[in-house]
């Protein structure tokens, strides 16, 4: 039903990358990928992962090695069956670029009670342990779900 996941979030460097990386583990058989709501406005396009995200991605097994930001695209929605935002916001700013994603956008922490996963971009290194954690719990209920 859902075998192609798009995660997304602003800048496609932080959460979404890990995201779309630990669902790939749990999820070997979907075809995942992630972008940003902002990457563009940002000038992030093609950009490596932030690198305290790939260093505390690394710490729990993860690589974000290859990883390139890219702009959310209303092309990009129309090819996944469910997109998975880290914030509330973020299903208007999905909504906004593609109107026709309005049902198939969802919230990433929906199963683990959680509404939003906070931005941890220039933040502490505490920031983005947290981010991760709740980012993983997350693709582990997803996994289950899916």
């Amino acid at each position: 039903m859902f075998n192609n996941i798009l995660v997304v979030c602003v800048g496609n460097i932080c959460r979404s990358p890990s995201g779309e990386r630990i669902l790939q583990t749990k999820l070997p058989h979907k075809n995942i990928a992630s972008a940003g709501v902002a990457t563009a406005k940002s000038g992030l396009v093609g950009k490596p992962a932030d690198k305290m995200a790939a260093q505390v991605a690394e710490e729990h097994g993860y690589s974000l090695n290859g990883h390139q930001a890219q702009q959310l695209t209303s092309d990009l929605v129309r090819d996944y069956d469910l997109i998975l935002v880290m914030e509330k916001g973020h299903i208007e700013a999905v909504t906004a670029i593609a109107p026709e994603a309005r049902g198939k956008a969802m919230l990433f922490g929906q199963w683990i009670g959680q509404q939003d996963i906070p931005d941890p971009y220039r933040l502490s290194k505490e920031a983005f342990d947290h981010a991760y954690k709740l980012i993983d719990q997350a693709a582990e209920a997803w996994s289950k779900k899916l």
